[in-house]
């Protein structure tokens, strides 16, 4: 491809300054159709977040740990696809999709901080879900304001260390071209893989924040949910069972979602099919469940119904 590798010479070798996206496809008129197909999702996703977050804000009776947990989750899922979206847009229109090597770390350190973060807000909403059903009478004093703030603060901290620690390892290296991604955003194996120096610390550290966070969020969010089947066992009255299984589905449906997309990736068997594989799952992870989650937590929400009722009624101008 002529024009599509940009090299700065650096003693014996090339350093690669910009890489290329293959993005979603090869074709002109299919990246036309998909445009205003993307277009629609993000702003959707942006849209319905954005509410799920002043619904909540405005409603005193969605002032609790659950809906605090969800507001943080719309917010990080708003972050996480305009890191992602905005530039994949634009390349849809272009025939040449080139991208700085300072705006492709910045793309995938600002992508992993909210994917991982969102991993360990996962396994907290989970630990809230095992406190209500499971503990019940001290829920409003172990989920007190100030240990959500720690939790989510927790949350946040651990996914930007995790995702500094990959972007600078990784980023340090020395890459002397090729410098094609074969994705629509820059993905950090593939771009290990065009490394033309040892990367055998930054792969490490790639799997020890996919242990730690991925794992360890995953482990978590397992065992709090066997304490919360027990505690549904206990449960003498059928109607308190389909209540405390209620109130987990939404939450299991965005645990599903999100951590089988990630496993399908990992656990593909064959290279060859796992790059295709890849590209359409990333789609899916990173496009189209953060449009999905407000519509998970909200499409059987009573009290989510309920406040929207409320807030019409409201008077115009009635804080």
């Amino acid at each position: 491809m002529a024009g599509s590798r940009t090299t700065e010479w650096n003693g014996n070798y090339s350093s690669v300054s910009t890489f290329v996206l293959r993005g979603l496809s090869d074709e002109r008129e299919l990246q036309l159709i998909l445009f205003p197909v993307f277009l629609g999702i993000y702003l959707v996703t942006l849209i319905w977040n954005v509410g799920l977050i002043l619904l909540i804000r405005m409603d005193s009776h969605l002032h609790t740990p659950m809906y605090f947990f969800l507001t943080v989750l719309s917010f990080i899922d708003i972050c996480y696809s305009t890191s992602i979206s905005p530039r994949m847009l634009s390349d849809l229109l272009k025939n040449e999709k080139n991208i700085s090597f300072i705006a492709c770390a910045t793309q995938y350190f600002c992508m992993a901080w909210m994917a991982q973060t969102e991993c360990c807000l996962l396994a907290v909403m989970a630990y809230d879900r095992y406190v209500a059903i499971g503990r019940p009478l001290q829920y409003t004093a172990i989920m007190a304001p100030g240990l959500c703030g720690k939790m989510v603060t927790v949350a946040y901290l651990s996914g930007l260390i995790s995702s500094l620690s990959q972007t600078v390892s990784c980023f340090n290296l020395s890459f002397c071209g090729p410098n094609i991604i074969q994705n629509f955003f820059c993905d950090l194996p593939q771009i290990l893989s065009l490394s033309c120096s040892d990367h055998f610390i930054s792969q490490m550290t790639l799997i020890l924040a996919a242990v730690l966070i991925g794992v360890g969020s995953l482990f978590i969010i397992l065992l709090s949910y066997g304490f919360i089947a027990a505690s549904i066992l206990k449960i003498s009255s059928d109607k308190g069972s389909v209540k405390a299984i209620h109130t987990c589905v939404s939450h299991l449906a965005a645990v599903t979602l999100y951590y089988g997309t990630a496993l399908s990736v990992y656990l593909c068997p064959k290279p060859s099919q796992c790059m295709k594989q890849d590209k359409v799952v990333s789609v899916f992870y990173v496009i189209v469940i953060p449009m999905l989650n407000p519509l998970i937590y909200s499409l059987r929400n009573k009290e989510i119904k309920a406040a929207l009722k409320r807030i019409r009624k409201k008077p115009t101008g009635v804080p």
